[in-house]
């Protein structure tokens, strides 16, 4: 099949585009990255390598165990952590814990701090509860240290900080039966009781390290882009990284993190070397300060309008408008328009999947050709070029990254897939050639899925000695509405699997905040010691999702080896750790009819082991 689009990407010219052609390329550069090991191919930042999580932006503070009892712990002073300390305080909970491992709140954007970091969506949908604050973000995309200080704003309007335990890392969470609660149990030696329990570790809070032979060798600087080592580059996250003049500089990965950090480090380095084993999709950014007659013109509810068109024309639900029209809902408001131009308006399941296929052919060409322009050189930019459907991979945002390309002082390391053959004392290999070199920055991701939620670093006890990660390890990923588990009373956890998976996670951290809040309202209300979800209930939820996941698997197989969909590893047994079928708006609405029909269905209350009727 052959469909001739116009390119938009102000090259002027039309492109034809063979979809089955485009479908074997794309096939044939998924299957030599394809990996036996698949997510095994990674080394978590554990033993030898523990180092790489250590906190490079505060001192150490020793402090005494500490022995307590509090009305819930929330674990994480991330967004979720935030947010779910914020909605409980609302739901009248306020004898509250946050236990959080870095110095501070934030999260994500506490840990992340390398220059160039931003968000890739609209501020003022990322940000959550900007109303309520009073806030207006003043530019589209906001930086990460403005996403850092808005943590910190919400803690000290809903008066948060008193609630944080910093520098702390729990090893073992184990519920006591005989006393209905939760013994939390800390590194530091600390024992805190607490009725309720609700973990909100983050889907990016765990580096990993590429398993690459001889990694352990390596006798040069070292450090993961997450943990940024400014007394190494000198600088801040607004670049003036003078610390790398002269330096022969090696970075491994080109996802998201080096799109943005890469065109600081080519500035400075005496050599940067970007070692790729499959390029970016990286469009245009279009940054801009926000318009004041707009934010003028906002009416109460504001930005609730905004964040719910968002995640629905990116979830493929539709709106009758774009209110976002920027790189993420373009492509979406495209698909819906081509597949509502069938005859009478009548569309098919497969006409809107030829749709999406069709437009998603068109934006990565406008995609590849951004790159013939920008790019010099063209055996680099054929190099840079993306081959896999658009939300294969997080799509990318940046409006100097390719030109980073035409410096002198900068080498594209290819791989074709393969990475790196190994690292040597001072040097890495790519490609049978050494590359001597000063220091490695290991831009690598994070532990994402359902793996990382059973490899939090803490195990999680429940009735009868049950072992969260055992029991998910044999049986799979199992859950209520992705957050309660049976076996495990007064539980909550927030993640993605079996439940919210939005392109926007703040939405799905609130929605899921909101739930939790309210089924521990409703417990307390109760007068109830013990809420938990029953075993039928679950294990209808999770047959239903498994249900409905067949679309987003059979998109998923086709894609390129990535964290969407376990290194290319996705089947029907790991497709259980994946948000819900549907998409978060179905998902949220589903939850949003499960609280209005008030009976808790599908969820025990019990008073000193007895069930409340």
């Amino acid at each position: 099949m052959t469909v001739t689009v116009q390119d938009r990407a102000d090259v002027g010219r039309t492109s034809d585009i063979d979809l089955e052609a485009l479908r074997r390329r794309y096939a044939e550069e998924r299957d030599k990255r394809l990996r036996e090991e698949g997510n095994q191919q990674y080394l978590q930042t554990k033993g030898d390598f523990s180092y790489f999580v250590d906190d490079p932006y505060v001192e150490r503070v020793e402090r005494q165990p500490i022995e307590t009892t509090r009305q819930a712990v929330v674990i994480g002073g991330g967004f979720g952590g935030i947010l779910t300390a914020i909605r409980l305080k609302k739901a009248g909970i306020d004898d509250i814990m946050i236990i959080e491992k870095g110095g501070d709140f934030g999260g994500t954007w506490y840990w992340n701090r390398y220059p160039g970091l931003a968000c890739d969506m609209k501020s003022y949908v990322y940000l959550p509860l900007l109303e309520e604050v009073g806030y207006m973000p003043p530019r589209n995309y906001a930086s990460g240290q403005e996403i850092h200080q808005h943590a910190k704003r919400l803690v000290a309007h809903f008066g948060l900080q008193p609630h944080g335990l910093f520098q702390t890392e729990v090893r073992e969470l184990r519920w006591l039966e005989d006393e209905s609660c939760w013994l939390v149990s800390t590194v530091q030696g600390d024992r805190i009781r607490a009725k309720y329990v609700l973990t909100a570790t983050g889907s990016f809070s765990r580096p990993k390290l590429p398993g690459i032979r001889g990694v352990d060798r390596y006798k040069g600087h070292t450090f993961h882009s997450s943990r940024w080592d400014y007394a190494y580059t000198g600088g801040s996250p607004d670049g003036g990284l003078t610390g790398l003049q002269g330096k022969r500089v090696a970075i491994i990965g080109t996802g998201a993190t080096s799109v943005q950090l890469i065109p600081h480090l080519a500035e400075h380095a005496g050599h940067l070397y970007v070692v790729q084993r499959t390029p970016s999709g990286v469009d245009a950014r279009a940054e801009e300060p926000l318009d004041p007659e707009w934010v003028a013109s906002l009416e109460p509810g504001w930005q609730k309008r905004l964040i719910e068109n968002f995640t629905s024309l990116t979830s493929g639900a539709g709106a009758e408008q774009d209110l976002i029209q920027d790189g993420w809902t373009f492509l979406f408001t495209r698909i819906l328009a081509a597949a509502s131009a069938a005859p009478d308006g009548n569309f098919t399941l497969d006409d809107l999947l030829l749709a999406a296929e069709l437009a998603d052919a068109e934006k990565m060409t406008e995609i590849r050709a951004r790159i013939d322009v920008a790019v010099r050189d063209p055996e680099v930019a054929e190099r840079l070029k993306p081959w896999y459907r658009r939300f294969c991979k997080r799509p990318v945002f940046h409006d100097g990254f390719l030109e980073t390309f035409n410096r002198n002082n900068v080498t594209l390391l290819d791989t074709d897939g393969k990475g790196i053959d190994e690292i040597t004392e001072d040097a890495i290999v790519v490609n049978g050639a050494a590359y001597p070199v000063d220091c490695i920055i290991f831009a690598s991701g994070f532990e994402i899925g359902a793996d990382s939620v059973v490899r939090n670093g803490f195990s999680v006890i429940g009735k009868g000695g049950l072992d969260l990660s055992d029991t998910w390890s044999r049986h799979g990923i199992s859950t209520f509405h992705g957050m309660l588990i049976n076996g495990f009373p007064n539980f909550f956890i927030h993640q993605t699997a079996q439940g919210a998976l939005a392109a926007n996670f703040c939405h799905g951290l609130d929605e899921m905040s909101r739930h939790m809040s309210y089924v521990i309202a409703r417990t307390e209300a109760a007068g109830a010691s013990e809420v938990e979800v029953s075993k039928a209930a679950e294990t209808e939820w999770v047959e239903h999702c498994a249900g409905v996941s067949g679309l987003m698997m059979d998109f998923l197989k086709t894609c390129t080896p990535g964290y969407y969909n376990a290194e290319g590893k996705i089947d029907s047994e790991s497709i259980k750790g994946y948000g819900y079928g549907l998409g978060p708006m179905m998902f949220f609405g589903i939850i949003d009819r499960w609280r209005e029909d008030g009976t808790m269905e599908g969820v025990e209350l019990r008073k000193d082991g007895a069930p409340i009727v």
